[in-house]
């Protein structure tokens, strides 16, 4: 991997470098780094550490000073990081050759574009097709007449089932499942009878997928992630979800059947959406939040049940003030006791 320069970085990233221009081997935290690399700081609480660290050049915010230091002042240290990081990422993970490796299990009614790459043991059936420049790692599988898009990758072990749409930059992380039936049944007696699931699932430009998510097919008609929507790993859509552009939606959340979400929802972990529920834009739903009710936009819900997030920490506030409440409550009614008692006398 070639170093690469901090005016480099600084163009890329927008920002103003001050010290000398040095060629730079990698990215490293702040406490970690060695003489060569390039940190950042974007969380104030860190700056401590700035005086001792040995990296070679750091991001940080407008203004800040550092002795000895090469600086790459940025208006957004974290956005100057993340175009870094790319930027390294590329140079040290350079996308592997076009073509169709021999130990891929490819139908001849597929079609793969010539500047697409298919790994070893890639199964690719029946009038799949695959757009230019992107890459499926082996041992994946996609389904028939299932369609992806150009400049997408698709790490190992992925499964993307028949009839599934993905767009143009699509990331799907190792472990995944695109398309798996939706969990839908109708009851006879004390059995269950399987309701074929018959839609699909649509992942529009710049989705990405995180490992071992699942986002289920819909009963009828498709699962919609639109465009440049973000899924940490262990993430379940189930059928008929749609999620809106720009959302962001943390590990171990699951959203139940037909919800419909609004644009740039942001979502913490471990977050549970009852289904057949309508929410609006620029949501948040903070970490461990139940949502069992229809949320207007620019609501941030907080808790279980999911209230607004003031009213949320005044009801929590409130429940651990009960044990010094309920003394008081049984001294009051004792009181009233010994009151109503004198009264009869």
């Amino acid at each position: 991997m070639r170093s690469i320069k901090a005016s480099e970085i600084a163009a890329l990233c927008q920002g103003r470098l001050s010290g000398p221009d040095l060629e730079l081997k990698g990215l490293s935290g702040l406490k970690e780094a060695r003489p060569g690399f390039l940190s950042f700081l974007s969380n104030p609480k860190y700056a401590v550490a700035l005086p001792e660290t040995k990296a070679s050049c750091i991001i940080v915010p407008l203004g800040t000073e550092v002795k000895d230091k090469t600086l790459i002042e940025c208006k957004d240290p974290y956005l100057g990081f993340a175009k870094a990081a790319q930027l390294f990422f590329r140079e040290s993970n350079p996308k592997p050759e076009p073509g169709i490796h021999p130990a891929a299990v490819v139908s001849d009614s597929a079609e793969i574009d010539p500047s697409a790459t298919v790994g070893p043991y890639a199964v690719i059936e029946n009038g799949a097709e695959i757009g230019p420049r992107t890459i499926v790692m082996g041992p994946s599988f996609i389904g028939a007449r299932a369609k992806i898009g150009s400049d997408c990758l698709i790490y190992p072990n992925v499964s993307i089932r028949e009839e599934c749409l993905l767009g143009s930059g699509v990331i799907i992380h190792c472990g995944a499942v695109v398309g798996s039936d939706g969990f839908g049944y109708a009851r006879e007696g004390a059995k269950y009878v399987k309701i074929p699931q018959t839609g699909n699932v649509i992942l529009e430009d710049e989705v990405e997928i995180g490992a071992n998510s699942t986002i289920d097919r819909g009963a009828l008609g498709p699962t919609l992630i639109k465009r440049g929507t973000k899924l940490d790993n262990l993430v379940h859509i189930a059928h008929n979800v749609v999620i809106g552009e720009d959302g962001a939606i943390a590990a171990l959340s699951g959203i139940a059947g037909s919800t419909i979400i609004g644009d740039r929802l942001i979502m913490g972990g471990k977050v549970g959406v009852i289904g057949h529920l309508e929410i609006g834009d620029d949501v948040i739903c903070l970490a461990y939040s139940g949502v069992t009710k229809s949320t207007p936009s620019r609501t941030m819900l907080y808790g279980n049940p999911g209230r607004p997030h003031m009213r949320g920490k005044r009801i929590d506030a409130a429940v651990d003030l009960l044990p010094e409440k309920l003394k008081v409550i049984h001294d009051l009614e004792k009181r009233v006791a010994e009151l109503e008692e004198k009264l009869k006398t």
